[in-house]
């Protein structure tokens, strides 16, 4: 089995955060990272992942690295199965060419899920430039999620049920570390060792 099957589930679930978008002429900075945040969210068009996304964002949410990690993102994008039915963006603050914001998320991977963003401006467009953590999270839902996409990606059985009771014993911060890391090792490494049992 490649292990790459297994990363589709966590790879998809951060998809679901979104892209950045332009604003439009007369918005404020808080209504352009607002608008960009609500309408990425749900976007299915690949280009965003090169436009409206630094290649740090693309990097974390794939667990790969460089051009890889694009095409990845590219495939994902157009499929728009995972994605949100809506997005209410929060606790917008702009430092200059740098902004965060919670993004909670209604439907989708992330359903009643807030995640925490961050956000460069390039060129007069805010781009999401790095998932930073949960701020509401709910592991119930976040399980479920996953579990629909084990289910999905047709892992068997008695592996995605020793991930699913390794999620299950997993507090808030080995949830981030596994799904907004940036890295494919840990979920690997977690394979592996289910794998081993």
């Amino acid at each position: 089995m490649s292990w790459q099957r297994l990363l589709v589930p966590l790879s998809i679930l951060v998809l679901a955060l979104g892209l950045a978008a332009c604003g439009g002429g007369g918005e404020s900075e808080e209504d352009k990272i607002t608008n960009a945040i609500e309408t990425a969210a749900t976007s299915t068009n690949p280009v965003v992942c090169t436009e409206l996304q630094t290649q740090g964002f693309v990097e974390q949410t794939q667990g790969e690295e460089g051009k890889a990690a694009v095409k990845s993102c590219e495939k994902e994008a157009s499929d728009g199965s995972n994605n949100p039915d809506s997005v209410k963006v929060t606790k917008v603050e702009v430092d200059g060419s740098n902004a965060t914001a919670d993004a909670a998320f209604v439907g989708g991977s992330f359903d009643g899920q807030t995640l925490a963003v961050a956000l460069v401006e390039e060129d007069g467009d805010w781009k999401l430039d790095e998932a930073t953590g949960f701020a509401k999270f709910d592991k119930a839902k976040l399980i479920e999620a996953f579990t629909s996409s084990l289910e999905e990606e047709k892992v068997e059985p008695e592996l995605a049920s020793c991930l699913t009771e390794a999620f299950e014993e997993a507090e808030q911060g080995e949830f981030e570390e596994l799904i907004l890391g940036g890295s494919s090792q840990p979920i690997v490494e977690l394979a592996e060792a289910c794998e081993g049992k």
